[in-house]
């Protein structure tokens, strides 16, 4: 049963965090992935998912401004300590074709996929996106259901059941589940 909150953001987090572990048990879904820009939310998956292959997405160095890195040092030391991997790489949707939107002032395919995929809410579209670039990091598998978590802002407020695929494999990744996401965004 798909759980629709009656808004975005982090309000929503304990509950996504609940939803989902509850969904991965009855599953049998070994591995988590949650966006985490600055830890917190990450922090909170690395205590509620422990034991599972729990992989913590950040933001890539630079998004927010040259050479910043937006996960906080300690948040990031709590999310290993309780056993979570942490992945920072370039956006699946960004990268490449964001440099050719600042540069030349026009989108390419991947950021019109992001825009496609909002029209659903951030956090799908963030959800799918950190498992196509899990996929590509080899920590998670492209053969076995994720669950991916991520949210609006900050905070979580959706969470995915998907068969992920690789980036350049992105039309065989299956949405097989919608646990929970806003009704709003």
């Amino acid at each position: 049963m798909t759980v629709y909150f009656e808004r975005e953001g982090e309000i929503n987090t304990e509950n996504v965090l609940k939803l989902a572990k509850k969904r991965a048990i009855e599953l049998g879904i070994k591995s988590i992935l949650v966006a985490s820009t600055s830890g917190k939310t990450g922090v909170m998956a690395s205590e509620v998912f422990k034991g599972f292959n729990l992989v913590v997405v950040s933001h890539s160095t630079g998004f927010s401004g040259k050479n910043v890195q937006e996960m906080k040092e300690e948040n990031r030391k709590i999310i290993e300590g309780n056993g979570g991997k942490i992945l920072t790489t370039t956006h699946a949707f960004g990268g490449i074709g964001r440099a050719v939107r600042r540069k030349l002032k026009t989108y390419e395919v991947e950021e019109i996929i992001a825009y496609t995929l909002r029209t659903f809410g951030e956090g799908t579209k963030v959800a799918i996106e950190i498992s196509l670039m899990a996929a590509d990091s080899g920590l998670i598998r492209t053969d076995e259901e994720v669950i991916s978590i991520a949210g609006t802002d900050r905070g979580a407020d959706t969470a995915l059941v998907i068969l992920p695929a690789n980036t350049q494999d992105f039309f065989d990744l299956k949405v097989l589940e919608i646990i929970c996401k806003p009704r709003k965004w």
